[in-house]
């Protein structure tokens, strides 16, 4: 196997270079020979759209169809955070980990069916089944099972916006920055450890598969104890271009009601992860969501000065 046979998703390459994993690039075809040894399985083709690791189908010995995931060393607890997450759910509402390797960031997992996002399914129509999946989900976790909590996430927000912002060139402006770094330390100040449960982290539609039996399992899951407000928050960012038709409070008074929880908890998360995933993407070069995103923060952040 080599490196070009892999077909590797541009998002995928970006990712691995701006951290310095290029490295990594190169041994792929190495590492996932080592795993197709030590697991008896054999990869396949990869599967296009990922972003934080090269996934690839994958079957078992005795026939089981089963997903391969090299996640790209960027984050060292990254595969770690992922495999407590999808333990701790056993597979209710994640998909079922099957085995993993957080020494090699590889993890083997079930197969799904498609992607919600392949479904062109309406808007109110999604949100409604992400909610449904992540409230499979949320349940107490003990403190100590590797996962960062809420005020650790919001400090965390706080300062990648803040270096991200400027090792790119301020893409967005000032007002909008200021905005989201107001509402993470809001929210990192708010956490309480009675109130935290576990939660998914990245609840999108690509991240959102096929069960088989009309529902929809969740993966590459983030894993955070917080307030499930900041679960929502992903959707708050999402679909941005539609947030901006209407009053965008809207969305997240719609969440709370459904999920009864706080609108302006959900409100604030999703102000931060619009700014923080918009310069993400921008640094990677996932475009045009990138520039959607700042520029419905930039719509925001104005709206809100004007109060």
């Amino acid at each position: 196997m080599n490196a070009a046979s892999l077909e590797i998703p541009a998002e995928v390459l970006g990712k691995a270079r701006v951290h310095g994993a290029e490295q990594w690039i190169s041994d792929l075809p190495d590492l996932i020979a080592s795993l197709e040894r030590d697991w008896s399985i054999q990869a396949g083709q990869a599967y296009p759209g990922s972003t934080e690791a090269l996934v690839t189908r994958a079957t078992l010995a005795d026939g089981t169809p089963a997903v391969l995931k090299l996640c790209v060393p960027y984050r060292g607890e990254t595969p770690e955070r992922q495999a407590a997450v999808l333990r701790l759910v056993n597979g209710e509402g994640c998909a079922k980990l099957l085995r993993d390797d957080p020494a090699r960031g590889a993890m083997l997992l079930e197969r799904l069916g498609r992607p919600m996002s392949a479904l062109d399914l309406p808007i109110e129509q999604r949100h409604e089944l992400l909610c449904a999946a992540a409230e499979r989900i949320w349940r107490p976790a003990p403190q100590d099972c590797g996962l960062r909590d809420g005020a650790s996430t919001g400090h965390w927000l706080v300062d990648y916006i803040t270096a991200t912002w400027e090792e790119l060139d301020r893409p967005c402006s000032e007002q909008a920055v200021d905005y989201a770094l107001d509402c993470a330390a809001r929210r990192a100040a708010a956490h309480d450890d009675e109130r935290a449960v576990l939660l998914h982290g990245d609840l999108h539609q690509w991240n959102a598969l096929e069960a088989g039996d009309g529902t929809f399992k969740l993966v590459d899951p983030d894993g955070v104890l917080a307030e499930a407000e900041y679960e929502l928050s992903v959707i708050m960012r999402e679909d941005p271009v539609e947030l901006m038709t209407g009053d965008p409070r809207d969305r997240a008074r719609w969440l709370a009601r459904r999920c009864g929880l706080d609108a302006t908890a959900i409100w604030e998360w999703g102000v931060v992860e619009r700014v923080s995933t918009g310069l993400l993407c921008t640094n990677i070069g996932l475009q045009p969501v990138g520039r959607q995103m700042l520029a419905a923060a930039e719509h925001i952040a104005a709206h809100h000065a004007r109060g």
